[in-house]
């Protein structure tokens, strides 16, 4: 009886944690709008909409996009999961300080824009491609760079777009779903997270019609050609330094790694706004300054 019991009780724990994660993977899926409108009036950039051609017909990208001098250079700036473009703006402030054209979007099904699912980098990465191919007609002949944070950043490597753009941030990018679902799992629940983690990932292709093979930027960066800084802080736990370092070893030169001492999977503009500027600006100047050469007939 009493192993009975157990075995019951085991049953009735493994269906009770089976509900949750079923539960967590509609929660993390479902989109994260929110009505943001115009720009602050300190940074006079103009509303657009950016439509996205692979998607259903009326879906498009909310955003902002700001001007910048003749030969700048532009950069498309793409916020994490669950955000929307209000948390590039402190960003796209110093940058067009420093002359820059910017373009801040909301990517699909988060923010202003529209989408039925978030998919980790998926459809988003058809964002991604859609806002490149508009900030460069606002922007003829100009270099452009793309800022991406964790989930932006993921959606840019996969979205490997043609032509690349000139120069690549990467920051706080998870080298797979996998690795990032089995990073949050653990630490929240410890250990066992780790052998739940299958049970999230298993949702993908029954919820979004995504695979997780889909989903691994690492993989991706073999097939980029574009400079790269990559960026991530020391005490980030969703995704470690270790592996930062493996996504910095499979990108191919030019390319630079920046460890960020003491941050967590936070802001890393906000945790250390002077050091950020800095270091983004001269990766940018290095890259990025002067028109673009005519491409060879």
């Amino acid at each position: 009886m009493k192993a009975r019991r157990c075995a019951w009780i085991a049953l009735a724990a493994l269906v009770s944690a089976a509900a949750a994660l079923w539960a967590a993977g509609a929660w993390l899926s479902q989109p994260a709008r929110r009505a943001i409108g115009a720009a602050p009036s300190d940074f006079a950039a103009q509303v657009v909409r950016i439509p996205v051609p692979s998607a259903p017909s009326g879906q498009f990208m909310a955003g902002w996009f700001k001007p910048g001098p003749p030969q700048g250079g532009a950069v498309l700036l793409l916020h994490g999961v669950r955000a929307d473009r209000t948390q590039m703006l402190a960003r796209a402030r110093f940058l067009a300080a420093a002359g820059y054209a910017t373009l801040l979007i909301d990517l699909p099904a988060h923010g202003e824009s529209t989408g039925e699912h978030i998919t980790f980098g998926a459809r988003e990465a058809e964002g991604v491609k859609a806002a490149l191919k508009f900030l460069r007609a606002r922007v003829p002949g100009e270099r452009v760079a793309v800022i991406g944070v964790s989930l932006g950043a993921a959606s840019t490597v996969l979205a490997l777009p043609q032509p690349e753009p000139d120069a690549l941030v990467l920051e706080s990018m998870f080298p797979s779903i996998d690795e990032a679902v089995a990073n949050r799992l653990v630490g929240v629940l410890g250990p066992a997270g780790s052998y739940l983690a299958p049970l999230l990932l298993e949702q993908l292709p029954v919820r979004l019609g995504v695979r997780t093979a889909q989903l691994r930027p690492l993989e991706q960066l073999a097939h980029w050609h574009a400079p790269v800084l990559i960026a991530s802080g020391s005490e980030d736990r969703h995704t470690t330094w270790a592996e930062t370092e493996r996504l910095f070893a499979a990108s191919p030169a030019p390319k630079e790694l920046w460890k960020v001492q003491g941050a967590a999977h936070v802001d890393l503009h906000a945790f250390a706004p002077d050091l950020y500027q800095q270091r983004v600006l001269q990766f940018l100047a290095k890259h990025m300054r002067g028109a673009r050469s005519a491409p060879q007939s």
